[in-house]
This record gives C-alpha cells, sequence and structure tokens, in this order.
C-alpha cells in the first residue's frame, strides 16, 4: 500500500544515524570511567545543551507512543488521519499517524534505547556523520536538533527534542503532494513536538 510506503519509523530512522554515534570507541580514552559513570556525572557532553528541567514520567509515552500526542491535534496541523500504526523499534516504540490524502504520514517517539539523548547527535555531528545539523533552542523549554544523513528531501524533516539528557522525543514527517505542510515539514515536526512536550510534562 502506498500510506505504508511512506510510514517510515521514527526508530528505524533514528536509530540508524545515531547506532555508531553511540558506540564508537573514545579512541586514547580506555581508562576513562565515562562508560559506567552515572548519566548526571557523564551528559551532557559533546558540546550539547543540559536539558534543565528533564521530564521524568515518561513510562506510558514510551509503551503507548499514539497517547502522546491526540489525532486531532495531528489532523488539525496535516490533515485527516485515515489510520495510526506502532513500530516496536530496537531504540523504543513510535506512533505514525497515516493522512488520508498521501502517501503522506508522521511518526514520533521516545528513544530510550539512546542513552546518550541529544548529546549523541552532537558527537555523530563532531565526527562528520550528518549531513544535516540544526540546532534549536527552545521547544516549550527544551533544546532540539534538526538532523539528517542523506536523507533530505522535500517534504521530509527529522527533529529530536531532548526531554532529558538521556532521553530524546523524536519527530518525522515524511510528506507528499496535497499535504497543507508539504513545504514546511520542519514546522509540522516542530509543533507535533511541543504538543508532545505539554502532555509529557502534564503526565
Amino acid at each position: 500500500m502506498l500510506h505504508t510506503r511512506k510510514f517510515v519509523s521514527v526508530v528505524a530512522v533514528s536509530g540508524l544515524l545515531l547506532a555508531s554515534g553511540c558506540s564508537d570507541p573514545k579512541t586514547g580514552n580506555a581508562t576513562s570511567a565515562a562508560p559506567t559513570a552515572p548519566t548526571s556525572a557523564r551528559l551532557p557532553s559533546n558540546g550539547a545543551p543540559a536539558v534543565t528541567n528533564p521530564i521524568l514520567n515518561t513510562a506510558q509515552a514510551e509503551s503507548d507512543p499514539c497517547s502522546t500526542v491526540a489525532t486531532a491535534q495531528i489532523e488539525e496541523l496535516g490533515g485527516k488521519v485515515e489510520k495510526t500504526e506502532v513500530d516496536d523499534g530496537t531504540f523504543g516504540k513510535s506512533c505514525g499517524w497515516i493522512f488520508e490524502a498521501g502517501p503522506s504520514s508522521v511518526t514520533a517517539g521516545l528513544l530510550p534505547g539512546n542513552k546518550d539523548g541529544l548529546s549523541s547527535l552532537y558527537a555523530k555531528h563532531a565526527q562528520g556523520g550528518l549531513s544535516t545539523f540544526k540546532p534549536i533552542d527552545s521547544i516549550e523549554g527544551y533544546p532540539g536538533v534538526i538532523y539528517d544523513n542523506g536523507g533530505e528531501g522535500k517534504g521530509r524533516c527529522v527533529l529530536a527534542v531532548g526531554v532529558r539528557d538521556d532521553l530524546t522525543y523524536t519527530v518525522t514527517p515524511l510528506l507528499a503532494t496535497g499535504n497543507p505542510m508539504l513545504s514546511d515539514p520542519c514546522g509540522l515536526a516542530t509543533k507535533v513536538a511541543a504538543a508532545a512536550i505539554k502532555k509529557l510534562k502534564g503526565a
């Protein structure tokens, strides 16, 4: 189905970009205790901003990603939603909202499997491993990064927002002709992330 073809798990997209950044050994630092240090001691790192008001209660959003943003809120931004799909990926679960007019979708979810949060993206950027890297100062008071690794294209954007130093909420719109946000997929991603953060802060 065309709709299914356009539903790309945000976890899969993020995992592809983050995996090597998280696993690369820090050469010349074999004696460092960083890998076993508490998160508070080792993060943020690589120039990533600190999350000054971390959201701790994320269990429901991690287990039920479609509950974080109401479908009605998604429809206000991108049009009528035909269905939702949950993808259970390596780094965490994501929700995909599939629009009727398509093939278009937006996927979003927390990535608890990435224990380095935004710092992993800053590390990847420092290694020259990202083709797009645009820090955002604040989305509802939380830092974010628009990033990609060669997948840039019309109607696509990948946004990660740090809700804690060790946890990100990532949004990926994949929009086609007919979607009202086709020319501004990062604007859509930002609005979805803002709605999610408001919900998470109230949880």
